[in-house]
């Protein structure tokens, strides 16, 4: 993303359901969320504005909170946000625009990340959750992935969770906190089964909260034993353990430091 000459830097929050895109990124299989709100900004700026996202969700995964950054061909309108919005509802929703810092990069400005994953754990699947949750209607040991999450937090290597088709020079991560939540991150207030994992950490490997998740669940149905996060931990690849579906997950939130975290 080249910046602008006279431009304004904006840091912009969006939320979107990830279900008919084939993930943040522009790809040539399919609509992207980059794409779309690539588009509408471009027709209101009457020129191409390349947006930079803090993470790049695959296919089927959704955002509470995804941030990019853009530079605008001069002062942004007052009613962007708005007009962004109404073009791209209601799939797309711009939370919030603002000027941000000369140099500020959605992507390599992040501080932290939070990710969350909702499992519906009814015998039969909520249709109003079948979107945003995993449905799970085995019987599980929740103790067990308490046990399992446990054990996480800290800095490490987390090879051992990373799918294969990355190209990162590095696969250490730190992972703050890793907790099992009651409720979804969306859906019905009167589904009592829904349930959600946060996570929160400096960065995420490729796939690898959705490979977390999808092993807890291994566990908690008694196929694994809690020791194999420790195992698959030490061996550092490749990934033995199951991947959970898409659409239970979401970008929560992007952290940035003092002085860049509000738009």
């Amino acid at each position: 993303m080249e910046p602008l000459e006279n431009g304004q830097p904006l840091k912009c929050v969006v939320r979107y359901d990830g279900t008919d895109f084939v993930g943040w990124q522009r790809q040539d299989n399919g609509p992207s969320v980059q794409q779309a709100i690539e588009e509408a900004l471009g027709t209101i700026a009457c020129r191409p504005v390349p947006i930079q996202g803090a993470g790049r969700t695959d296919a089927g995964v959704h955002a509470l909170g995804q941030v990019f950054s853009c530079v605008w061909p001069g002062p942004p309108p007052v009613r962007l946000r708005r007009a962004v919005s109404r073009m791209l509802a209601p799939r797309i929703r711009i939370e919030s625009v603002g000027p941000a810092p000369p140099g500020f990069n959605a992507r390599f400005s992040a501080k932290s990340k939070r990710y969350e994953y909702a499992f519906d754990f009814s015998r039969d699947p909520d249709p109003f959750s079948a979107r945003y949750a995993w449905h799970v209607p085995y019987r599980v040991d929740l103790d067990k992935v308490r046990e399992g999450l446990a054990g996480l937090p800290g800095m490490r290597d987390f090879a051992g969770f990373q799918s294969t088709g990355s190209q990162m020079k590095s696969t250490v991560r730190t992972l703050y906190s890793a907790e099992l939540l009651p409720g979804g991150w969306s859906g019905p207030a009167d589904c009592p089964n829904l349930m959600r994992i946060a996570f929160h950490g400096d960065g995420f490997l490729y796939k690898m909260v959705r490979n977390l998740c999808g092993t807890l669940i291994e566990i908690a149905r008694g196929r694994f034993p809690v020791s194999f996060i420790a195992d698959q931990l030490a061996a550092g690849g490749p990934f033995l353990g199951h991947c959970a579906p898409p659409q239970g997950l979401a970008l929560a939130e992007v952290h940035y430091p003092a002085g860049e975290d509000a738009p």
